[in-house]
C-alpha cells in the first residue's frame, strides 16, 4: 500500500508493504541486551489455585506474567519524564507517531559521538534523527553493556538536535549519555531543554539495532509504544524508504 505524507509543503511517498523493524525483540531470559546492572527479562506462567497458564505445562490456555526494565531490557522510548522530578509518562507525552526520518552511520570517537561528525549532514527535513554506529555487528542483539563504558553523545550534540528542532532520537546503544557520570545525564538534559524550557513532546530511543542492508538516507519513521504510564516504554521503530 502506498501512502502519501505532507511535511513542511512537500509531499513524500512510502510503501507501507515494506517496513524496516529496527527494534531488538525482547525475550525471556539472558539472550537480550542488557545495561546498567538491570536484572534480564523474565517470562513466567500466572499461577491462581490448580489454573496454570502455560499449554505445555497441561493448562487450557498460555498466560504468561513478564518482568521487564524497559532502561536496561532492550530498545526502549523515553519521554522528559526520565529526568523530572514530576511523573511525567511516554503515553501522556507521544501523541505523534510518524516522523520524516534520517539514518546517519557513525564510528564515535574517543568513545563518543561528536557534534563535529554530524553537524553538517542533518538534513533541514529531518523530525527525527537515528544513529547507527561502527562498529554494526549482530551482537548488539544480545550485547551485555554493564560495566563496558559503552559510546555515548556530546552534550554539544543534543543541544543542537534540541535547537534544530530534532522531535525524536534514536541511538543503538544503551544511553545517550556515559555510563556513569554521577548522575549529571548532560545529554539528555541538553536534549529535551530541562529544567529551562522542557521539551514535552521529545522521546529519547535507545538499543535500536539497524541491519547493514538498511542503507543511510531519509525513511518515514513509526514510532511505535506500548501505552504506559511510565517514563519509558519498550518500543517497536519501524522504518519506511521514502520513493
Amino acid at each position: 500500500m502506498l501512502a502519501n505524507i505532507e511535511h513542511n509543503g512537500k509531499i513524500y511517498t512510502s510503501d507501507f508493504r515494506l517496513p524496516l523493524d529496527i527494534s531488538i525483540p525482547v525475550q525471556n531470559g539472558i539472550h537480550n541486551p542488557n545495561a546498567f546492572g538491570i536484572q534480564p527479562p523474565h517470562f513466567e506462567p500466572f499461577r491462581a489455585g490448580n489454573f496454570v497458564g502455560s499449554t505445555a505445562l497441561g493448562g487450557s490456555v498460555n498466560c504468561e506474567n513478564i518482568f521487564i526494565n524497559a532502561h536496561g531490557n532492550g530498545t526502549h522510548t523515553e519521554c522528559v519524564g526520565h529526568i523530572t522530578k514530576e511523573r511525567i509518562t511516554i503515553n501522556q507525552t507521544l501523541k505523534h507517531f510518524f516522523a520524516i526520518a534520517q539514518l546517519i552511520t557513525v564510528a564515535p570517537i574517543d568513545g563518543r559521538i561528536q557534534l563535529n561528525q554530524v553537524e553538517s549532514i542533518i538534513k533541514p527535513e529531518s523530525e527525527a534523527l537515528i544513529f547507527r554506529t561502527l562498529p554494526n555487528d549482530m551482537s548488539k542483539r544480545e550485547r551485555n553493556y554493564s560495566g563496558n563504558n559503552p559510546a555515548f553523545l556530546e552534550p554539544e550534540l543534543c543541544a543542537l538536535l534540541c535547537h534544530i528542532g530534532i522531535k525524536h532520537l534514536l541511538v543503538d546503544l544503551p544511553s545517550v549519555d556515559p555510563e556513569m557520570d554521577e548522575g549529571k545525564l548532560a545529554a539528555h538534559h541538553a536534549y529535551w531543554n530541562y529544567p529551562l524550557s522542557p521539551r514535552w513532546d521529545a522521546t529519547i530511543t535507545e538499543m535500536v539495532f539497524v541491519d547493514d542492508a538498511i542503507k543511510d538516507g531519509m525513511y518515514l519513521l513509526n514510532l511505535q509504544i506500548a501505552s504506559l504510564e511510565s517514563d519509558a516504554s519498550p518500543s517497536k521503530p519501524v522504518l519506511y524508504a521514502l520513493i
